[in-house]
């Protein structure tokens, strides 16, 4: 199993095993790729059949973070592994070789990842009460926590922006490190003296756009 010139032990591999299986489904598999092979995998019960013997695919998650040093996710079919996968790839240095660290999931993955929030649960004081996520106006990270404001009222998550933003329907859009805005609440978008954007909401609230978020802003938006 794997490429013998590197000469890594189980046991040293194990490591990821013990941190990553706090934090994935049981049903995942993990596997280590460097050079042109796999050179470790721990593979759960639903991927027994997963073929990780032979040479790294051309097209599997494990080459392309080999050859492009980024973290890679994708639904992937039969013809890499033998049935249709969803992997998330990272890059990462073992014994002071590049290697790609995969972390392979059902299919069924990237359904329950994709599927939105219906509402959120906002503390204020001691009590919480959960929003239909139509009637969130906007998101924002301050001081290190998120808050989200739906009729006037501010509410405080536990739920990062960077979560939020992979979960939440496609009327959200990200205008700013610290802003996610529900599209339906813009009276206008208009530029301040500095030619720089911004979104005011029918509540009469500003919100600034950053200049690496316009594109997604004119992406949805159409303009």
């Amino acid at each position: 199993m794997g490429n013998e010139n590197f000469q890594i032990s189980r046991e040293e591999f194990d490591q990821f095993k013990v941190i990553l299986e706090d934090w994935i489904s049981k049903d995942a598999s993990i596997a280590i790729a460097m050079g042109d092979s796999y050179v470790y995998h721990s593979k759960s019960k639903h991927h027994f059949h997963l073929d990780l013997e032979s040479s790294i695919h051309p097209e599997s998650i494990a080459s392309r973070v080999l050859k492009t040093r980024k973290k890679t996710e994708a639904l992937m079919d039969h013809t890499v592994l033998g049935e249709p996968y969803y992997a998330i790839g990272y890059p990462i240095y073992f014994k002071q070789q590049e290697a790609a660290l995969i972390v392979i999931l059902p299919s069924s993955y990237t359904e329950e990842k994709r599927k939105p929030y219906k509402f959120l649960t906002g503390k204020q004081e001691e009590d919480w009460t959960p929003i239909p996520i139509e009637q969130i106006s906007y998101i924002e990270s301050l001081q290190k926590r998120t808050w989200f404001y739906a009729h006037n009222e501010q509410y405080k998550t536990n739920i990062t922006l960077k979560e939020l933003q992979t979960k939440l329907p496609e009327f959200f859009v990200r205008i700013h490190r610290s802003y996610i805005l529900n599209i339906y609440f813009i009276k206008r978008i208009s530029k301040d003296l500095a030619s720089n954007f911004i979104v005011e909401l029918k509540s009469g609230i500003e919100l600034p756009v950053s200049q690496s978020y316009i594109n997604d802003l004119r992406k949805v938006l159409e303009f």
